[in-house]
């Protein structure tokens, strides 16, 4: 099978090497899955960099979102049967990665690929659908009628982050450079600020502060929430940030922090499964490549802070590895009903 091969740590044009490796046999409760789609998420990005370097060994084969059909089982794989349309989150740092034409899970992780999302598109949710669930149900515990702060949410990940909030029934305001503010109000937000003019806090406030704040893009994100959070609010991270935060002032409105490392999980997929049914939830696909084309997906993905003026585009990029079923570049298509 051809893969794309991470070979060395450092810039995404000499990163990546193709490969052909033997194609994998399924062992107990295991099955094997032709991989139409994956995606590229900041996480690919931080490992290619060697963020992550004591956590695995080159030569690698990185990447986690999974859309595909299964081809093979295992003894005891008794879930699925060959021809199967499935998608997963691919678990983090543990066996081969996704940037290949076959893949070896668990059977435990995965779920029925929604009949409403192409391939890609599919591909384009799993990890950060499973990281948005994660953070704003398993950990804030958003409830209708609360108003929950997403912050990026033009973003791959902050794009899904206003579309199940909303669908979770909670006010939604979010950050967004000005000409992002449409977009993100067709996706479901309340109320749109554009962070790139100058302090967000003083609009949050007068709004009543937020119940929840989802951090999705770092900085000094943490240490300034509870200047807009109500009594007893909860703030979610899902950025890795090496340097000291100091939360002191959280004590003061009793604040909750969470800080998420995605875990995979077919309960997670098949509840992000039932909002797409109810048309509530759809990615945003904001480029489709090749997989030969992985090291240009990440160039794209680094966008802005790449320093070279380029915008990334909205959304997610995904990878069509057996380009049946991809919807049209760009398209940045949602979900949102009415």
């Amino acid at each position: 099978m051809r893969v794309m091969e991470l070979v060395r740590f450092g810039g995404a044009d000499t990163a990546f090497a193709t490969r052909e490796l033997p194609r994998p046999a399924p062992g107990p409760g295991q099955v094997l899955v032709r991989v139409m789609a994956t995606s590229v998420n900041p996480l690919d990005l931080q490992t290619r960099r060697g963020d992550y370097r004591d956590q695995i060994a080159l030569p690698a084969v990185i990447g986690n979102d999974v859309s595909g059909v299964v081809v093979e089982t295992g003894p005891g794989a008794d879930d699925f049967q060959p021809g199967d349309e499935v998608w997963y989150l691919a678990p983090v740092f543990a066996g081969q990665g996704t940037y290949a034409e076959f893949h070896l899970v668990d059977q435990a992780l995965v779920a029925r690929k929604p009949t409403r999302l192409s391939h890609v598109e599919a591909a384009g949710l799993a990890l950060v659908g499973v990281t948005v669930w994660e953070a704003l149900v398993e950990r804030a515990g958003v409830r209708a009628g609360e108003r929950v702060l997403v912050h990026g949410g033009a973003g791959g990940v902050g794009s899904v982050a206003v579309q199940i909030a909303r669908a979770l029934g909670a006010e939604v305001i979010t950050t967004a450079r000005a000409k992002d503010h449409e977009f993100v109000a067709g996706l479901g937000a309340d109320t749109a600020i554009d962070f790139s003019t100058g302090d967000y806090a003083p609009q949050v406030r007068a709004m009543g502060g937020v119940d929840v704040v989802l951090d999705t893009v770092g900085g000094d994100t943490l240490t300034r929430s509870p200047e807009i959070l109500a009594d007893r609010g909860r703030v979610v991270s899902i950025v890795d940030i090496a340097e000291p935060q100091n939360l002191l002032a959280a004590w003061g409105v009793n604040a909750t922090y969470h800080f998420v490392f995605v875990s995979p999980g077919r309960a997670k997929l098949e509840a992000l499964s039932r909002l797409v049914d109810q048309g509530e939830l759809r990615p945003v696909i904001g480029a489709v490549l090749s997989l030969a084309d992985i090291a240009q997906a990440h160039t794209l993905l680094e966008g802005d802070s790449a320093g070279e003026g380029r915008r990334r585009p909205r959304g997610k990029i995904a990878i069509a590895v057996h380009p049946l079923d991809q919807p049209p570049q760009g398209t940045g298509s949602s979900g949102r009903k009415g």
